[in-house]
């Protein structure tokens, strides 16, 4: 059908688990995409020299005809369905949704850049594809 995605979800403001729960139902009735797995929830440490509390984190796998910056701009629509502010870097947020990496694909562009620059420093996220490569899809996806 399309390309392989990973999109990492995190959240640490207000309901951790009901912000990612949102972000997995939007993402499985994305246009011209498919949901194929998620990978388990995990609490993980802030990154960076903001003070905040402790993040929800999860990555899912998606399938999808989308081109990179249509992707983009539905990941964020999303997030501020959550209410999402885009504000200082670094800081808390009620969901964050980042493309890792969309299939071979290198974009380096303003607003997006594929794979991730965070990846190798994220071992939470590194963990977490491996996850989804070594469990078979759902059938419901």
């Amino acid at each position: 059908m399309g390309e392989r995605v990973y999109v990492a979800l995190g959240s640490n403001l207000g309901d951790r688990a009901g912000h990612l729960a949102h972000a997995r139902a939007r993402l499985a009735g994305l246009p011209r995409s498919r949901l194929l797995k998620a990978s388990r929830v995990e609490e993980t440490a802030p990154i960076g020299p903001v003070h905040q509390g402790p993040y929800l984190n999860q990555m899912v796998l998606l399938e999808t005809e989308l081109e990179p910056a249509e992707l983009l701009a539905l990941l964020h629509a999303i997030e501020a369905e959550r209410g999402r502010v885009r504000g200082e870097r670094w800081g808390p947020r009620t969901l964050d949704l980042d493309i890792v990496r969309f299939g071979d694909r290198a974009v380096r562009e303003p607003e997006l850049t594929i794979p991730h620059p965070e990846l190798p420093r994220r071992d939470f996220w590194l963990r977490e594809i491996v996850e989804l490569d070594q469990t078979p899809a759902s059938s419901d996806g």
